[in-house]
């Protein structure tokens, strides 16, 4: 235990003596592992940010929808003015899921409708939709004020409406908008509800979505039928469009898991019969979206570790290069030990603490760097757009989320510990094998 804690007490004053060249050895480190660290933050917080979104369309969940088949949506413009675009779901496709899926959970349809939603002189393009109670949970929507859709809605077909988040803000800026008034199109609605913010505003939900749910407004589908019927009209630019849908998605909530992918290939089979090529279309399955983004998260986060690990190489070969040095600098002190009766293990075991406390201080500061970059990457970067001229090239929703994670502090550490004791064995050997007579003469 004695010669332990002396060779220890050497090693430690061996590198205070020489402080800044103890600092700069262990530069390569600290840098290796603070690299590991931001690295897999960053990857973690992306994979976090991008599950959530995917998550928020319930994993649960399949979601059939209506999409304008390809060749049509290439004619565009002017070209479309006064044609009639029939296309997607229909009212027997609603009864042919419910009839081949009869132990779904829930099988919930919505209906688009309307050209603009208007309120005094404000207006935006419809994203109104005729929904059923359940689609609050199937969507999992939560109302921050008021109350959702109801069944008696639906029967006495009430002229009511709930609207998300940004809805709020943009149509009533100063007004409480709960038993105001807007309008799609012509028709007015009274406003029952202002849905929670959603998660899908951006990014790779809104994407997976088609739309930013935010800008939502929810009316009976009941309501929507008997007042809007079944064609969308919109005008844009000077050009006219209409579209004839009956049914815009439909979400089909299965009982587990276990039974999403299987029935998700059984309803693909059921639609591509009724729809040929499923031209006009599309199917939406969050839980195999979610096993994909892990996957490749996984993936995504093994290659930016393993980039960053080649800094703590680059740091463990840092150490042997000055540790090399140190040999022939203190060749003299060396054949003085062994002239004292100091053997090869002890001179072994010198070098080796002092290469094992560099990696570890180095370690260390490491890890408080790599967490601190973590967070000022989070912190920071969402406020660059708030600076004068870098603010303008910088888009307004930038953020770059991060995530530590346990396992990446102790991998990072522990490598580069062990990368330090490796490439510290050869000096402390090489210095071992010194001749105590020819280190004593040398000069």
């Amino acid at each position: 235990m004695t010669f332990i804690l002396e060779t220890i007490r050497l090693g430690l004053t061996n590198l205070r003596l020489h402080l800044l060249r103890s600092f700069l050895t262990a530069l390569g480190i600290i840098f290796g592992v603070a690299a590991v660290i931001a690295m897999v933050s960053i990857g973690e917080g992306s994979k976090r940010e991008a599950l959530l979104q995917i998550e928020q369309l319930g994993a649960l969940n399949i979601i059939v929808r209506s999409q304008k088949p390809a060749e049509e949506t290439q004619q565009g413009g002017g070209q479309n003015k006064g044609f009639i675009s029939k296309y997607g779901l229909t009212r027997e496709d609603l009864d042919v899921i419910k009839k081949n899926f009869p132990n779904a959970t829930a099988i919930v349809p919505i209906k688009e409708v309307g050209g603009q939603i208007l309120r005094e002189d404000r207006k935006q393009i419809s994203q109104s939709f005729g929904v059923m109670p359940q689609f609050k949970e199937v969507a999992r929507l939560k109302v921050a004020r008021g109350r959702y859709i109801t069944a008696t809605d639906l029967d006495t077909r009430a002229m009511v409406a709930v609207i998300g988040r940004e809805v709020a803000k943009e149509m009533f800026p100063f007004d409480d908008p709960l038993g105001n008034t807007i309008r799609i199109d012509t028709k007015a609605f009274t406003i029952i509800g202002v849905l929670e913010p959603v998660g899908l505003s951006g990014g790779s939900g809104a994407a997976l979505i088609g739309r930013d749910l935010n800008l939502d407004l929810h009316i009976p589908i009941t309501t929507a039928k008997v007042a809007f019927g079944d064609t969308v009209f919109r005008r844009s630019s000077g050009s006219f469009q209409a579209n004839e849908v009956q049914i815009s998605e439909i979400y089909i909530r299965v009982l587990s898991r276990d039974r999403v992918v299987r029935d998700a290939a059984r309803l693909k089979r059921l639609m591509a019969v009724r729809h040929k090529n499923m031209a006009d279309i599309g199917m939406i399955v969050p839980y195999e979206l979610l096993e994909n983004a892990r996957r490749t998260a996984i993936t995504y986060s093994a290659i930016l570790a393993s980039i960053a690990g080649i800094s703590l190489l680059v740091g463990g070969i840092g150490i042997m290069n000055i540790m090399l040095a140190t040999v022939t600098e203190r060749t003299r002190e060396i054949g003085i030990r062994r002239a004292l009766g100091a053997t090869r293990k002890h001179i072994i075991w010198q070098f080796l603490v002092e290469t094992g406390v560099l990696s570890a201080i180095g370690g260390l500061t490491g890890v408080l760097l790599g967490i601190s970059l973590s967070f000022g990457f989070s912190w920071g970067v969402p406020r660059l757009i708030t600076l004068p001229v870098i603010g303008r090239f910088i888009p307004a929703d930038l953020s770059l989320p991060t995530q530590i994670t346990n396992w990446s502090i102790v991998l990072a550490f522990g490598v580069a510990l062990v990368t330090g004791l490796v490439f510290g064995i050869y000096p402390a050997l090489k210095a071992a094998r010194q001749d105590p007579i020819e280190a004593l003469r040398h000069d």
